[in-house]
């Protein structure tokens, strides 16, 4: 059979790197989270102090894009690619909610997007490969075989986050998660570059009263067609 490229968009914290990490291996293709590697960028601008309060000095980090080196190593404990910045495992720290609050702020600039994009998109040239993001069926691979677009009530991916940020020890309130994915999903959704839309080929699942097992399997189905007829 035929490899296909399987492209899985949707709004933060809607599990769409637990579903897409989990369906590459049951069909041992390659994952790439491109959030990661947004998130690998902000890390970045973050330690060299090119964010203040939530304020990105874009033209010093586009000046700097070029020593941005992002690359994924396979990791036999978790089973999946963790994210290397510049020769450092940088898996864990770009998980932080500090990270998480900036990240839209700087995957919406425009050069920042083009680098990635560029990368994404060489990552998808031998197909086999399950990719999501924000923009993977609408902007890297438009002609993706399967796109899925994962959504889910601010309430509850905010419920989501909070639990999985405690379990990790974070100190950290509900109310500034739900702040936290409200400011995302408004950067995703109006940024003039890439917006977080919904392509019209993309099959929508609403995952607020779906268990991980229900929405899993309703992909891997999906997926199972479209490589059948491939």
């Amino acid at each position: 059979m035929k490899p296909i490229v399987i492209a899985i968009d949707g709004h933060s914290s809607t599990g769409k790197s637990t579903v897409a990490k989990r369906l590459a291996k049951q069909l041992e293709y390659k994952y790439v989270d491109t959030g990661a590697m947004y998130r690998a960028v902000t890390l970045f601008a973050m330690r060299n102090n090119w964010i203040q309060e939530g304020s990105v000095d874009e033209a010093k980090l586009i000046e700097n894009l070029s020593a941005v080196e992002i690359n994924f190593e396979y990791n036999p404990e978790s089973g999946t690619n963790d994210v290397i910045l510049n020769d450092e495992n940088v898996e864990k720290q770009i998980r932080a909610m500090e990270v998480s609050g900036n990240v839209s702020s700087v995957a919406k600039i425009d050069e920042v997007r083009e680098k990635l994009v560029q990368i994404q998109k060489q990552l998808g040239e031998e197909k086999g490969i399950v990719m999501d993001g924000r923009d993977i069926g609408s902007v890297v691979f438009p002609e993706a075989e399967l796109k899925i677009f994962m959504t889910a009530s601010a309430d509850i991916r905010a419920q989501r986050r909070y639990n999985e940020l405690k379990e990790k020890g974070e100190n950290i309130n509900f109310e500034e998660v739900l702040k936290n994915v409200q400011h995302r999903d408004d950067i995703d959704s109006n940024r003039k570059n890439s917006p977080l839309i919904q392509s019209e080929d993309a099959i929508k699942i609403d995952n607020s009263n779906l268990s991980q097992e229900e929405q899993f399997e309703k992909i891997l189905n999906l997926a199972k067609e479209r490589i059948k007829s491939a």
